[in-house]
């Protein structure tokens, strides 16, 4: 897929693994908006790389009305790529040390974030992406990357709410790919493992040692530049659809 120049968003790019994917694409020649709630630094991103075209929105991906609203900005713009990257990732075991349970509204909050905030974005653009004219002899229309993490396999103790959440976007992947494919929208995951997103990076050596002894090889936290390569890649490689790749040397998680 030889899209430079041509538009994608990324949710969640103003850190982590979301931010080294817009920069990897608008390296690649890609316009790029970013998709996100936190607005100071989203501004300072676009600003940085304004001559560049990068452009910020200020966005719930829960919301369809929020969503509605930044895509109709862009309707001039043939949006080819959408890699969705917002969530949040909260820890809590179902229940406490004093025997109480976990209450429903948390699950019911990283659920509604990463599963359905995903789902809301993807079938938000797949409405737009069906509108453009195809760009290649298979007809292709589009490309939706979703994350999810290899907790959505292997979720560890204190992580229901998580590894619900990222194995309904394994889960997704498929059908999703099949209710698309007429329109020429392929659909892809990608699980990644220990990543070195500044949130890790922050956390002792000590504490990235143990968190890195369980990848096979290299046995180190993954970069977040990793994750943006194998983005472009499966930009690039068109017979790749309804997959979930694994990004993680290796890992398999143990229970805790």
């Amino acid at each position: 897929m030889n899209l430079s120049s041509s538009f994608s968003i990324v949710t969640g790019g103003c850190s982590g693994l979301g931010h080294a994917t817009a920069k990897a694409l608008i390296e690649s020649g890609w316009e790029v908006c970013i998709f996100d709630l936190n607005q100071e630094n989203g501004q300072n991103i676009a600003e940085d790389l304004s001559q560049h075209s990068c452009f910020f929105e200020y966005v719930d991906v829960t919301s369809s009305s929020s969503v509605e609203s930044a895509l109709a900005k862009f309707q001039q713009k043939n949006i080819r790529l959408l890699v969705n990257c917002a969530g949040v990732a909260p820890a809590k075991r179902t229940l406490n040390r004093d025997g109480e349970a976990m209450p429903l509204a948390d699950f019911a909050s990283v659920i509604n974030i990463n599963l359905v905030g995903s789902f809301n974005v993807a079938r938000l653009v797949a409405a737009a992406m069906a509108k453009n004219t195809s760009f290649n002899d298979d007809g292709g229309r589009g490309l939706i990357i979703n994350t999810a993490s290899v907790a959505g396999y292997e979720g560890q103790i204190g992580q229901t709410a998580y590894a619900a959440s990222k194995a309904g976007l394994i889960g997704l992947s498929l059908p999703l790919a099949r209710d698309l494919a007429p329109v020429g929208i392929r659909v892809n995951t990608i699980a990644p493992g220990i990543m070195a997103t500044p949130m890790l990076l922050a956390m002792p050596d000590s504490v990235q040692s143990a968190l890195a002894s369980n990848v096979q090889h290299p046995r180190r936290l993954g970069l977040p530049e990793e994750f943006a390569k194998l983005v472009l890649h499966i930009a690039d490689n068109g017979y790749i659809n309804g997959e979930t790749i694994r990004l993680d040397g290796g890992l398999r998680m143990p229970p805790k």
